[in-house]
């Protein structure tokens, strides 16, 4: 199910706040700074799969909404709203240890951990919970920019630390059979590995707000 930039671009224009005057961009090249109130994909770099979900529930664990990696670049399921957990605004920057939230565009739920088992590895089963109207810390991931960089940009390597859990944000290619055929799990681990680097890719941002 593809989704235009022009159509997504749309779509944030309308949910922005009152005080922000900037209008949205598709973020099409490299170093594009990353903003509260992007839209954007999240690829997994050592397998390109894209950080994903749907309204379907796991099958075992939490029964949450479940979270996936998919191969695909054009997927709408794949968009998520990047969300402060403070009093930061729609464009302001998002500094290298920022605690955010990431709100899975088409279902409105956050992405969220805790100490189920994932179904296939057993590792910390990473799902979707809540909605608009409700979050709490085990929807909370402190951004770990690898590097010098100090504000995130569409082309630094990321990890994504959940709080409650300290697990990192993981993905791997072991890949569903059955509901999800073909996408690969996507779960929490409390190592540092090459698995849990992520990057910023297909997208709309919104410029910095330099309003004062």
């Amino acid at each position: 199910m593809a989704i235009s930039f022009f159509a997504l671009a749309i779509f944030l224009f309308l949910t922005l706040d009152s005080d922000y005057t900037a209008s949205p961009v598709s973020a099409a090249s490299e170093g594009v700074q990353i903003t509260y109130g992007s839209t954007i994909k999240l690829m997994h770099e050592k397998t390109k799969f894209r950080l994903h979900s749907h309204d379907v529930p796991y099958g075992s664990g939490s029964g949450q909404q479940s979270v996936t990696g998919f191969p695909g670049v054009d997927d709408a399921n794949s968009y998520w709203i990047v969300r402060s957990t403070d009093s930061s605004k729609q464009g302001d920057p998002i500094k290298s240890g920022s605690i955010i939230r990431l709100q899975h565009m088409k279902t409105r739920r956050w992405l969220h951990s805790h100490l189920h088992a994932s179904p296939i590895s057993g590792n910390m089963e990473v799902s979707c919970f809540g909605d608009d109207n409700e979050s709490d810390t085990g929807d909370y991931w402190k951004l770990e920019i690898e590097g010098s960089g100090k504000t995130w940009r569409q082309d630094q390597r990321i990890r994504l630390q959940h709080v409650d859990t300290a697990g990192y944000l993981h993905s791997h290619d072991k890949k569903y059979t059955r509901i999800a055929g073909g996408q690969q799990e996507v779960c929490g681990v409390r190592e540092k590995r090459p698995d849990n680097v992520w990057l910023a890719a297909e997208g709309v941002y919104f410029p910095v707000n330099e309003s004062k």
